[in-house]
């Protein structure tokens, strides 16, 4: 980042860096909030000068108490509030009138959330409703608890709306080292994306950990992630809130509205933001970015494991399979290679099976650690075994582990599948040589998932058609509902195929709609108050005559009017395109497995637009229903570039009129064996 920073940066980097702190509340009573926050302010070592004030107080900790922060000397760089929630804005309005720099709301500023704001001025704000922040950087231990002394500085920056997440990274007996760790609550001022920056601008940060409820001035947060991503910063991400019970719990808490999960998933894959599954997922995650190696550049990607337990190695490549995690394929070398010194009735293979006749240990798993490791399809090599507390005094395990060090510069690690029976012993020697130790199955797998992802694509350029998009802008602009043959058109001249056909309002019209497009076709209502044609009763296929196409029309007109739609029959693979609007992030765009079952699938990839060809390619492997489109069970496979290729236009659509749109819905979709065609469609304005 440049040197020249914005004056709201700047008066966090001055809050986060203070040398001087007024402690609004401090006290000396022993377990009392007032004592533990002054407590912590006074044992802070970049801090130079500490105000305490108090209303009755004349002294705590045998320094003077000023009655009123108005008596506090000199503007500071940071205040402290250990006040009640209705003390929270008077206060601030003086600190914002000295020209103090920032605060922590440590309160959750219950009924006065607006007063609060509004007090703050132009202050950097943490909070409220959080734990505060430490800065080993600065020296500043900003929370009202007490945390260990010294904290564990390292490369790990961490944002979080959770303040038990906060304290219980900050204490594990993992060597996770933070720059800046903050729980930074309902975010009323001073966001996620404020702290991302400030992050970043730290020389010694190397990765970031974010546990977030909710996007807030989310294209800032955009911005932000995509310099970690330019920088090669690795950020790992939970969030909270994607069911629907969980979205309800998350208003309640905090009330913030739950980002929907699509907007989040768009956003971390369009920045390669590592997204964790759960508290595990995310602990394991930062210890490998954090301690262990990178992926080598010119290697593959593929993880390799060694296990002692066969009913473990099972286990382990059951739980890759459901997460995603690819195993590298071993070449013939490398088989060979194990051939030679595994045991009779041991197979050489990825995973590896290595235990035997149980001697020589130390020479078998390093050999055959290392074979895994210098095959060209392996990006990471792991030990699976559970590490346990060995009373003969056995440290073969390390031993090896150390050995595999010296041999390979590859990231090498150990995954324990039972942590209970962790030696904490030999776990703190192999992480004290940069050997992440993964404890958990799924957690380590997914760590390991992460450290191979392969990094994100760069963002198309944004290239707008001013014309076209001023001129559909105009006819969307009355927010009426787009008919048959103003979608086809608008979606014809973005380069999205329609299935021909014609909107007729007569028997007649639809008998001669019909010969004209050819037999088979489909007859379907177009009523403008019909949305889905399905679930009305408003679709009638395989009309193979004049006939059947003149009762098909009678019987749709009678029910939901007189207008309907002929299609030349069309047949493939259903999918649903879409472009969905994020109240966040905007216009999203979606691909997803199509038909009548399209919601209760729930099988679909979501990206911010411009999208461009591998990015859509992408997003179709991601479907289960890919599988039909490579051709399943002997069928034809479909024109998925075809279908890529609408997805990349229906992209451009979203760029130039997202603004206008309340939603677009094409489906189905027909992939076919040299085209993708879109059958029906439906598309809202946005209601102003």
């Amino acid at each position: 980042m440049g040197t020249s920073l914005p004056s709201d940066q700047a008066r966090l980097r001055t809050t986060l860096a203070a040398r001087s702190v007024a402690v609004v509340g401090a006290g000396d009573r022993v377990d009392s909030f007032g004592w533990r926050l002054t407590t912590e302010a006074l044992r802070s070592p970049g801090i130079e000068r500490v105000h305490l004030v108090h209303p009755t107080r004349t002294s705590a900790f045998g320094r003077p108490c000023v009655p009123s922060l108005a008596d506090v000397p000199e503007p500071v760089d940071l205040v402290l509030l250990g006040v009640p929630d209705k003390a929270l804005a008077p206060t601030l309005a003086i600190a914002s009138e000295r020209g103090d720099a920032g605060a922590v709301v440590f309160g959750p500023a219950h009924g006065v959330k607006d007063d609060v704001v509004a007090a703050a001025g132009d202050m950097a704000l943490v909070g409220g409703g959080c734990m505060g922040f430490v800065d080993t950087t600065t020296g500043v231990r900003a929370i009202g608890y007490l945390e260990r002394d010294p904290l564990p500085a390292g490369p790990i920056g961490l944002v979080t709306h959770s303040g038990s997440v906060f304290s219980a990274l900050l204490r594990t007996r993992r060597p996770l080292g933070f720059t800046l760790a903050v729980s930074s609550g309902q975010e009323l001022v001073t966001t996620t994306a404020d702290y991302l920056e400030y992050l970043l601008s730290l020389p010694e940060t190397g990765v970031i950990g974010l546990v977030l409820e909710t996007m807030r001035d989310a294209p800032r947060l955009e911005a932000a992630l995509a310099e970690a991503t330019q920088r090669d910063i690795p950020v790992c991400a939970l969030t909270v809130g994607t069911s629907v019970r969980g979205q309800a719990l998350v208003d309640a808490h905090s009330g913030a509205i739950a980002g929907s999960d699509a907007g989040w998933e768009a956003l971390f894959t369009a920045y390669g933001v590592h997204r964790c599954s759960d508290l595990d997922d995310l602990t394991d995650s930062l210890e490998t970015f954090s301690i262990g190696r990178r992926h080598l550049p010119g290697t593959g990607r593929g993880i390799a494991t060694a296990h002692d337990s066969g009913a473990e190695r099972v286990l382990v490549a059951d739980v890759a399979e459901r997460l995603g995690v690819r195993f590298a394929t071993l070449s013939e070398p490398t088989v060979s290679r194990l051939a030679a010194v595994l045991d009779p009735g041991l197979e050489p293979m990825n995973p590896l099976d290595v235990w035997g006749r149980g001697t020589d240990t130390v020479e078998l798993f390093t050999e055959c650690l290392s074979a895994l490791a210098d095959d060209p399809d392996t990006g990471a090599v792991a030990l699976a075994v559970d590490l346990v507390e060995e009373y003969d005094g056995d440290e073969n395990f390390a031993v090896v582990l150390e050995n595999l060090l010296r041999r390979t510069d590859k990231p090498v690690a150990v995954v324990s599948n039972v942590t209970a029976s962790l030696d904490p012993v030999v776990a703190a020697r192999l992480r004290a040589q940069g050997i992440p130790v993964l404890e958990g199955t799924a957690s380590g797998l997914r760590a390991l998932g992460h450290l191979m992802a392969e990094p994100p694509r760069p963002r198309p350029a944004v290239v707008v058609d001013a014309e076209r998009a001023t001129r559909w802008a105009s006819r969307l602009g009355s927010g009426r509902e787009l008919g048959t043959p103003e979608w086809s058109e608008l979606l014809t001249d973005y380069g999205l195929p329609v299935v021909p056909g014609r909107s007729v309002g007569s028997g007649t019209g639809a008998v001669s709609a019909a010969e004209r497009l050819g037999y088979p076709v489909v007859l379907k209502s177009d009523s403008a108050e019909v949305h889905h044609k399905t679930e009305a009763g408003g679709v009638r296929i395989g009309l193979a005559d004049s006939a059947a196409v003149a009762a098909a029309y009678d019987e749709l007109a009678g029910r939901l009017g007189p207008q309907v739609v002929v299609q030349r029959h069309a047949s493939g693979v259903e999918v649903a395109l879409g472009v969905v609007r994020d109240p966040l992030l905007g216009p999203l765009v979606m691909v997803a497995a199509g038909g009548v079952l399209v919601e209760l699938v729930s099988d679909r990839a979501v990206a911010l637009p411009p999208l461009d060809r591998e990015t859509s390619l992408a997003m179709i492997s991601r479907l289960r229903v890919s599988a039909l489109l490579d051709g399943y069970r002997g069928s034809a496979p479909a024109d998925t570039d075809a279908l890529a290729d609408a997805l990349v236009s229906l992209g451009q659509l979203a760029v130039e009129l997202g603004d206008h749109l309340d939603g677009v819905d094409l489906n189905p979709v027909m992939v076919g064996p040299a085209a993708a065609y879109v059958v029906d469609a439906l598309v809202l304005p946005r209601k102003r």
